[in-house]
């Protein structure tokens, strides 16, 4: 089964690079969001009449685990596998929501090693968290 068969559910990269590549026993993830196949996001709720958007950094969060252990399962390996994982906030604020979702899925004690920074803006005004990974998965032999 091809990657594109794969992530058919997911969203097509907004440019020329693959959500994942392998180069021999470490597997790479792009920077991913919460967006989804139909260009919608998760974690994007609009609150009143006016257009208010209320952008929730737990949904955010967890959609973009989610995707990132997809695209891990497409190479055969899981979340456990990931050994870096880079974080872009949009805004610090969002911080404690943020870790509270990551501690869902890993700790101290075995999840990757991880950098969190603030960043100006995502690609897209909805995004407010975007994660790029790398897992390490020895290939069978």
């Amino acid at each position: 089964m091809s990657k594109n068969t794969l992530f058919k559910d997911k969203a097509t990269p907004r440019g020329a690079y693959p959500h994942v590549k392998r180069a021999g026993d470490f597997i790479y993830i792009s920077g991913t969001s919460s967006r989804r196949s139909d260009n919608t996001f998760a974690g994007v709720e609009e609150v009143d009449g006016m257009g208010t958007v209320r952008l929730d950094i737990e949904a955010q969060t967890r959609a973009v685990i989610e995707n990132i252990k997809d695209y891990l399962a497409a190479e055969d390996a899981e979340l456990t596998d990931l050994v870096e994982i880079s974080t872009f906030l949009v805004n610090m604020n969002d911080f404690a929501g943020y870790n509270k979702v990551y501690k869902e899925y890993f700790d101290a004690e075995t999840g990757p090693t991880r950098t969190t920074v603030a960043v100006h803006q995502l690609p897209h005004p909805h995004l407010v968290i975007e994660i790029k990974a790398v897992a390490y998965k020895p290939l069978n032999k």
